[in-house]
């Protein structure tokens, strides 16, 4: 499956939705997207994962490269991971203690009460 990119602003956060696969061949797609969005000045950015189907290591790299870019220009970067397939791979690599993992958009752009995973 082809990767997909959307973006759309929820409470003064830019919302990067990805759909499809993220893998070896269209990571670079997202990195472009991730790198794109942070110099064009976004320094609230939330990746929602919620329609990602596959995930690999080259898709987890380029997720921690972006959370680097954001802090270096004293941004914030969340993920929104609710698929426990998804969830098993961070939490198996320890990235889930590396990256700012949330259950919704809301809980990601604080527009509720739940607290990050």
């Amino acid at each position: 499956m082809e990767l997909s990119l959307a973006t759309r602003t929820v409470a003064a956060h830019t919302v990067l939705e990805v759909t499809g696969e993220v893998d070896v061949y269209t990571a670079p797609k997202l990195r472009d997207r991730l790198t794109e969005l942070l110099e064009a000045g976004t320094r609230a950015l939330v990746v929602d994962l919620g329609r990602v189907e596959f995930l690999d290591s080259t898709g987890l790299g380029v997720l921690v490269g972006g959370l680097r870019k954001a802090r270096n220009l004293g941004g914030s970067f969340g993920l929104v991971v609710g698929q426990e397939s998804l969830l098993k791979v961070f939490r198996i690599t320890a990235l889930d203690q590396v990256l700012p993992l949330y259950p919704t958009i809301e809980a990601a752009t604080g527009q509720s009460g739940d607290g990050g995973r």
